[in-house]
């Protein structure tokens, strides 16, 4: 079978819970093969962004912050939900950055695309490298938003993720898209 032929047919898809910053929703799905039918429930969720702040010297700018899912406050990259007012997630990365941070980038390199848990959420994450950061202005967070910030250089990021410090998998998703595109940079 192809990706095409193993794909599910929704029947019927209802709203069941607004949770705010998402939906969640009831699929009834049937089988392409049997025609057995499932209930299926999935997250509607807007997209994000997320942003590998780089200085000119090689430094990434991290940041800290609470997340009530795990309850504990973990060492991420900057990023969040790609707002409709936004022209584009590319938009949205330079504008978080700049709330989360007080720093501008000279450009975004878009770097890839990761989903972040297939099984239940249909949204993507866009991932870019913000080159040539600076601080520009104090931050300016969401309601609910506490971040500290940290430069840290690139050379021991690898190590923060080997040692669990950096555990976020979209981080660690991030930077492995980045380091695909320094490979690339390499082969050219």
């Amino acid at each position: 079978m192809t990706g095409k032929e193993l794909a599910w047919t929704i029947l019927n898809s209802s709203q069941v819970a607004d949770c705010r910053i998402f939906t969640v929703h009831r699929n009834f799905s049937q089988r392409p093969r049997s025609k057995d039918t499932h209930d299926f429930y999935v997250l509607r969720c807007p997209n994000w962004v997320q942003v590998i702040p780089m200085t000119r010297a090689g430094e990434v700018l991290l940041i800290e912050q609470y997340r009530p899912g795990t309850n504990s406050v973990t060492l991420e990259v900057p990023g969040g939900i790609v707002d409709p007012e936004d022209k584009s997630s590319e938009h949205a990365g330079f504008r978080e950055l700049l709330e989360e941070t007080g720093y501008r980038a000279e450009k975004m390199i878009y770097l890839g695309r990761s989903y972040a848990n297939p099984s239940i959420q249909g949204n993507y994450c866009d991932i870019y490298l913000a080159s040539n950061i600076e601080l520009v202005q104090e931050p300016n967070f969401d309601e609910h938003e506490e971040i500290e910030s940290r430069l840290v250089p690139f050379t021991e990021i690898a190590g923060l993720i080997k040692s669990g410090a950096i555990n976020h998998s979209l981080v660690v998703a991030a930077f492995y898209y980045l380091h695909l595109y320094e490979q690339s940079l390499l082969k050219a």
